[in-house]
């Protein structure tokens, strides 16, 4: 069988353009392509790793709240289970249409996993050490890996004038079965309208979530560095480049400075104290608690697109003087 006979030029022509494929141009493109690239990848990772999220178990419902808190917490009335409406709200609400301002000036944080939630009333019936044993041996009888207790001190008043302070302890108990993770506080107070027991309920990540982040963070870099190595080759003309450079060098700016302020506070919280599950992914990007500078990054990036695309090369070629 003869194969068939590929021209050599066309080999070369083809090589070289694979080695142009969003190979960024000189000057400031060589640092904003790279970071660029890195940080789209990071943001589709982020995004896809969302998506990934809709594969979970909904939150427990009363009836397995319910039998979970009375195997754990007997003889404590938690009165009432609130039951999320989504898996992920806003200040406990679903994120709505009308919840969208609120991402976007500055509460961005509220955006959380929500949690089915309970919590008991009033003096503690026994002391608040005894409840903490009596929970992390009915966790570890019931399968529940256990983690160590986070004990922090606070003060209480009695009053609006707090002419007699008074300290207190909380505990933190956290566990984990499953998929389910259980954060249960305990406290020392005794006013009857604060909580001296609440307890909350929600999923872990969804085994999907971890290579559905890795494959969007690898898709988006490659898409990035493809883009913005093109865009910085497409405009030749020397004040549309410093203009589409400018715009990027922005876009670039905005887009990193919120994980360089987030991501070391998430590594110390999460070295300070158990996580059963990590936080998800576009919280270590600070999103989208800072969501508003992502918006505004993104128009620099697309205004600079735009320019790009509108550019035309130079193909003129002088004639020789004779």
């Amino acid at each position: 069988m003869t194969m068939p006979v590929i021209d050599k030029s066309v080999a070369r022509g083809f090589g070289r353009s694979l080695r142009r494929l969003g190979r960024p141009a000189g000057g400031a493109a060589v640092a904003w392509v790279p970071l660029a690239a890195v940080i789209c990848g990071l943001f589709t990772g982020a995004l896809a790793s969302r998506a990934a999220w809709e594969t979970s178990r909904p939150q427990p419902d009363r009836a397995e709240a319910g039998a979970i808190l009375t195997e754990v917490f007997p003889g404590h009335d938690l009165g009432d289970i609130d039951i999320p409406p989504a898996l992920f709200v806003v200040y406990g609400h679903a994120l709505r249409l009308n919840t969208v301002k609120t991402l976007v000036l500055g509460d961005g944080g509220e955006y959380q996993e929500s949690a089915t939630g309970a919590a008991a009333f009033g003096a503690p019936p026994v002391p608040a050490e005894q409840i903490v044993a009596v929970a992390r041996e009915r966790l570890t009888g019931a399968g529940w890996r256990v983690y160590d207790p986070q004990v922090t001190e606070g003060i209480t008043c009695d009053d609006k004038v707090c002419a007699t302070p008074r300290a207190i302890t909380n505990t933190a108990v956290v566990a984990r079965r499953g998929d389910t993770i259980l954060n249960a506080s305990i406290s020392t107070q005794t006013l009857a309208e604060s909580t001296y027991l609440s307890v909350e309920l929600h999923r872990a990540p969804p085994p999907a979530v971890i290579p559905a982040g890795v494959l969007g963070t690898l898709l988006g870099a490659v898409a990035g560095w493809v883009v913005f190595g093109w865009i910085s080759r497409r405009v030749e003309e020397r004040r549309r480049r410093g203009t589409v450079n400018v715009l990027f060098g922005v876009a670039v700016v905005l887009w990193w400075l919120p994980v360089l302020l987030a991501a070391p506070q998430l590594l110390w919280h999460h070295l300070g104290e158990p996580h059963p599950a990590w936080h998800p992914a576009w919280e270590w990007l600070g999103q989208p608690a800072a969501s508003l500078f992502f918006l505004v990054g993104a128009g620099c990036a697309l205004l600079a697109l735009a320019l790009a695309a509108g550019a035309r090369r130079d193909t003129t070629v002088e004639a020789p003087v004779a």
